[in-house]
């Protein structure tokens, strides 16, 4: 399989996926393709939360793999792209494949005290954050077996696993585009 300049980012929620997948995509000059924020948006104009949503397509796999398989279009026709998907790294396997993972209770205060949430995930306390978080981890990671017959949160499935509990935004992309750059040597 020929590898091409394409990143597939994925992670645990709140794990930074979408962040470094935006400071990558313009550091680079690379097209950032957002899976995430498309569902959000499908969600918002049914009038469902993301974790709705989530149940939602779990009876309509029809709509489930066409947001799939929109990565994999996109990045069949395109290279120097970053693909912020939670299942990038099997829509475009021969992609430079990332998963940042996170504890749930950071993940949780970080989704909690996010502006950006509020539209799609507006809950009250951080307790019901992390009951929900868990709720649609659990939930997703069923959906993709069920569909797709894969384990997303399998490590062995990506080039690079970043633990970001511990770690800035900045040290996270670091990592990330230095072992890219490696990864596009062997190429």
């Amino acid at each position: 399989m020929k590898r091409r300049d394409i990143i597939s980012i994925t992670g645990d929620l709140a794990s930074g996926q979408s962040t470094i997948a935006r400071m990558l995509s313009e550091d680079l000059n690379y097209t950032l393709y957002r899976n995430g924020a498309y569902c959000r948006e499908l969600a918002i104009e049914r009038g469902m939360s993301i974790t709705e949503f989530g149940e939602y397509i779990e009876n309509h796999p029809e709509l489930d793999k066409q947001i799939e398989k929109s990565a994999a279009e996109f990045a069949s026709s395109h290279n120097n792209v970053v693909i912020d998907a939670k299942m990038g790294w099997y829509a475009v396997p021969d992609s430079f494949k990332v998963y940042l993972k996170v504890n749930i209770d950071i993940a949780a205060q970080r989704a909690f005290a996010d502006p950006n949430r509020k539209r799609s995930e507006n809950l009250p306390t951080l307790e019901s954050q992390k009951a929900d978080m868990i709720k649609r981890a659990n939930n997703d990671l069923n959906r993709y077996f069920n569909l797709y017959g894969v384990k997303r949160n399998d490590m062995s499935n990506y080039d690079l696993v970043v633990n970001t509990d511990n770690l800035t935004i900045e040290e996270v992309f670091k990592k990330v585009k230095e072992e890219y750059e490696k990864w596009k040597e062997d190429m």
